[in-house]
């Protein structure tokens, strides 16, 4: 016959031993990071599992692209690596509470489904400014970009219109 006492210590140490990887898969999910590159090299991205920004490169491939594309690249690169950290949390829990048990389905289906952008998806670059003739054309690779005009704050003119009534004369009737 088994020793009552002795079942009792086997589950403490299975109930500890347990909790002990339960600990440490938390501290894992916790720190769970994911990184990305795009297939050009243009960008580097990691962020956390939830999608926060941690680091943010870009390659040389970066400096010959429009900013709406690059713009683009970014966001899909960063959510590739959304979707990789993610990932990762369905291999830290196996462990801890079984690879093909009802717990491991129910973390899954909790787990967000990231959707991931094609890179090749992204905005082609903006179309070209019409030039009538070559030497328009010259003119406006040499010009520099129009200044933007200075916007100067209204001066108060002290004539608080809105504060008094219209229907009132200035120190009573």
């Amino acid at each position: 016959m088994t020793d009552p006492h002795q079942l009792v210590e086997d589950y403490e140490q299975r109930t500890a031993a347990l909790l002990e990887k339960a600990e440490e898969a938390k501290s894992q999910i916790a720190g769970l990071t994911g990184s990305a590159t795009s297939s050009d090299g243009a960008v580097t991205v990691s962020v956390s599992a939830g999608g926060a920004l941690l680091s943010l490169s870009f390659g040389t491939k970066a400096d010959e692209m429009p900013k709406d594309r690059l713009a683009a690249l970014v966001l899909s690169t960063a959510k590739r690596a959304q979707a990789q950290a993610v990932g990762q949390i369905a291999t830290i829990m196996a462990p801890v509470i079984g690879e093909n048990s009802d717990a491991m389905q129910f973390v899954q289906s909790q787990i967000p489904q990231i959707d991931v952008p094609d890179e090749d998806l992204a905005p082609a670059p903006a179309p070209r400014q019409f030039v009538v003739n070559e030497e328009q054309q010259d003119a406006v690779a040499t010009q520099p970009p129009a200044p933007r005009p200075v916007r100067r704050p209204v001066e108060d003119d002290d004539t608080d219109f809105d504060q008094r009534s219209p229907f009132k004369k200035e120190g009573g009737w």
